[in-house]
């Protein structure tokens, strides 16, 4: 019986999936070669393809472009309160809001930078926030 849960789990998990991932290996590493990724460990590759998991949400703050508002604005300044209290999940919620997902690249949020801007409703208590991922612009109405 050992034998043949032995034969069945390695054409289960080996044999029959053989073919189909040697199909994927080969085109993954048309795109992607091998020998171009063994110079990193593998914590290192993790970040660079999967992003950085863990921020400095100071530094975040630091690296905002503004247009039609200046960082001392109020309507800026409560911005930033209200995020830095935010729980952590809440602000990866923000980021996957504001640039699509809740990782930044591996280079981390050093060149990451995104612009707040004033979209310059009439009547800016009947407007939400709004953003366009692909610029990285928020528009936050006073």
């Amino acid at each position: 019986r050992k034998e043949y849960v032995d034969l069945y789990v390695n054409y289960k998990f080996n044999k029959s999936v053989q073919k189909p991932f040697e199909d994927f290996m080969q085109g993954f590493l048309r795109g992607c070669p091998a020998k171009n990724w063994k110079m990193f460990f593998p914590e290192e590759l993790q970040v660079l393809l999967q992003g950085q998991r863990t921020f400095d949400w100071h530094l975040l703050e630091k690296n905002v472009i503004y247009t039609e508002y200046t960082e001392s604005d109020q309507t800026i300044r409560n911005f930033w309160t209200v995020f830095h209290e935010l729980p952590e999940e809440k602000k990866k919620m923000f980021l996957v809001f504001l640039s699509g997902s809740d990782r930044i690249s591996g280079y981390g949020l050093q060149p990451f930078t995104f612009c707040i801007a004033d979209p310059q409703k009439e009547n800016p208590d009947e407007s939400s926030p709004s953003v366009i991922t692909c610029t990285l612009t928020l528009f936050l109405p006073r």
